[in-house]
């Protein structure tokens, strides 16, 4: 088992499953689902992982693209959670992921000479605390007005008292999930992408008194294990019918065992199949912003403190990434959308500390994403004792239009002051969900809900082993990266593509070289100005599962929102190469085409800007592809 997702093996992943029975079956690809997949694999078990769309193509493609504690839960007294967080952090960055999860600086300012820095310097004590004694990552350290400045000469310095220096991390979140799916088909999982679970599949049919309400349900917030509820006649879940998003058919795919991961989308998993579950999830829309370098003049991020939460200004190679909205959404799961009144809070929290305003001229994408909280139970439904509605809604405070509310209305809590911990829920016999939580934490979470899942497996089933197991391309990192100029000189190609190819791929960047070392022009840029290459389109296709030309330019690299035109530009050459490979037409290259041109308009609707244009050549470009 290589790890490899070869879009091309498609057929046999779903001959595969639906042939033979599975321990365990997850629902969902994001960061949770993956990480479930590879929890269950690496014990040994027979999993299987489905995907409605591609992997990471919601939440865990959106994120702020940080593995942090979160600072500003210490001030919310989650400290068991902060420190799980740190924790995760520092083992992703020094063991586990050292190749896609890398320390970044934040300046925290100071404008209060008196009573902040105390305040602020006491917080990050805890914080560094909280980490432990060995740690990947430098400790905080005070700044003077001067320095400050120095690192970050954008700063307003009128009424700036000085700064604190703490790091934390950054991600690729995408890369990471998909990374974490592959390592999972590395130990056995097979993964596949665009089939949805239509509904769950029982032992016997689903009498209307077998279904569990929240009364019933066990819960356990933070991941401790359930009790396993019944069904009142004894139902119990054997699977699910996966429908193949692609052609349309439907099979049967057998499991003991089945988790629900699928983050915005877990009411909607339930309620298909008539189950419900002992928690509802509220959505929390994430906005971000992504500038140019030139945009802000600065060496290190920067956090600072809002009138509702707090706001990141994070670097993100030769762009910056700005954000975050933390608002109720009600609207589409799958394409939430920015508004120009999240673009305008966005800059005006961020011009509040910057000597140079940003404006809209200078934002060259924004992205959205949702984040699955698990919403807190009516006021008259806080006795129960597992604390979940027992009548199974969740009433939003969102307007006719499901559009997104700033704060929360009609006595809820803003999404701001929900936690982010995790909830476990075993609402039938051969069923386990999962909601909540956030990135940093998603091994935690990943190894809660298996344990939940298997609890009562009649052979027993080994702890979690995800703690010791790096993923694919950490392995012989150090080595690679001191072979970086003897790679360049072996494969024939500049030392700056070895350089890039190790910070995305880690000792995996060799496979991508092979594919250089048998068709030279795939050394070339995809579209010039940007260090990605063209070998890697063919890579996402016939390693990482990439389908269509959104899962290449959307997430396996970051053009779409990283280029002024979201990626327009490159989107009919990555066509001309997934074509060569998957056996498009013309007409499905065109088809495919279009759909990113959509998405792309898409995107740039919050900016007010011009829907981009883009045309097939007259010619198809002949393409040299990998056998």
């Amino acid at each position: 088992m290589t790890g490899n997702l070869d879009a091309r093996d498609r057929d046999g992943v779903i001959r595969a499953l639906a042939s033979e029975p599975l321990d365990v079956l997850v629902i969902g690809g994001g960061i949770t689902g993956a990480g479930a997949a590879l929890d269950a694999a690496s014990r040994g078990l027979r999993v299987g992982l489905v995907e409605s769309r591609d992997l990471a193509a919601g939440t865990s493609s959106r994120s702020s693209k940080l593995i942090h504690g979160g600072l500003r839960y210490l001030e919310q007294g989650d400290f068991k959670l902060v420190k799980e967080a740190l924790r995760e952090r520092d083992l992703l960055v020094s063991r586990l992921a050292p190749h896609l999860v890398r320390p970044v600086p934040f300046l925290y300012p100071l404008y209060k000479k008196v009573v902040e820095r105390p305040y602020v310097g006491a917080g990050l004590v805890l914080y560094d605390a909280m980490e432990g004694v060995r740690r990947p990552v430098p400790h905080h350290r005070h700044l003077t007005t001067r320095g400050a400045l120095r690192h970050m000469p954008a700063l307003r310095p009128d009424r700036l008292a000085g700064a604190m220096m703490y790091y934390d991390a950054q991600v690729d979140d995408a890369r990471y999930t998909v990374t974490v799916a592959r390592t999972a088909a590395r130990y056995g999982a097979l993964v596949l992408t665009r089939a949805s679970a239509a509904v769950l599949l029982f032992d016997r049919p689903m009498a209307k008194s077998a279904i569990v309400s929240g009364d019933q349900t066990a819960l356990s917030p933070g991941g401790t294990t359930p009790r396993t509820p019944r069904g009142r006649d004894g139902t119990r879940v054997i699977g699910a019918v996966v429908r193949d998003e692609e052609t349309g058919r439907t099979f049967d795919v057998r499991a003991a065992r089945v988790i629900v991961c699928a983050g915005v989308w877990s009411d909607l998993v339930h309620e298909a199949s008539g189950v419900r579950a002992g928690y509802q999830v509220r959505m929390s829309k994430g906005v971000h912003l992504v500038m140019p370098r030139s945009a802000i003049d600065a060496d290190t991020g920067v956090i600072v403190r809002t009138a509702k939460s707090v706001l990141f200004i994070i670097p993100w190679g030769e762009r910056w990434i700005v954000g975050t909205t933390d608002t109720d959404w009600s609207g589409d799961r799958a394409e939430p959308a920015a508004t120009a009144e999240d673009v305008d809070y966005i800059l005006g929290e961020a011009n509040r500390v910057l000597a140079r305003p940003l404006t809209r001229a200078d934002v060259l994408a924004v992205y959205a994403g949702l984040r699955p909280l698990v919403a807190e139970p009516p006021a008259e439904a806080r006795g129960d004792k597992h604390g979940a509605d027992k009548h199974g809604a969740d009433k939003h405070s969102a307007d006719k239009h499901g559009a997104d509310k700033h704060g929360g209305d009609g006595g809820e809590k803003p999404t701001t002051k929900l936690s982010r911990e995790h909830v476990v829920d075993t609402p039938l016999p051969g069923l386990a969900s999962i909601a909540g939580g956030k990135f940093t934490t998603y091994r935690l979470m990943a190894r809660d809900v298996v344990d939940a899942a298997v609890a009562d497996l009649p052979d027993p089933v080994p702890p979690s082993v995800t703690g010791l197991l790096p993923l694919l391309g950490a392995d012989g990192l150090p080595a690679v990266r001191a072979s970086a100029r003897r790679l360049a000189a072996d494969y024939e190609v500049p030392l700056a593509v070895t350089e890039h190819l190790i910070t995305r791929y880690g000792s995996l960047a060799t496979e991508v070289l092979d594919l250089i070392k048998q068709d030279k022009t795939l050394a070339r840029p995809l579209l010039d100005g940007y260090h990605y290459l063209r070998a890697e389109v063919a890579y996402a296709v016939t390693h990482e599962g990439a389908l269509h030309v959104e899962d290449v330019l959307a997430r396996r690299v970051r053009l779409l929102i990283e280029s002024a035109d979201g990626g327009v530009s490159a989107a009919p050459e990555v066509a001309a190469i997934m074509a060569g490979l998957l056996g498009w037409n013309r007409r499905r290259r065109a088809a495919e085409l279009r759909r990113y041109l959509e998405l792309a308009a898409a995107n740039a609707a919050a900016l007010a800007l011009p829907a981009p244009v883009a045309t097939l050549p007259e010619k198809p470009e002949k393409v040299a592809v990998p056998a």
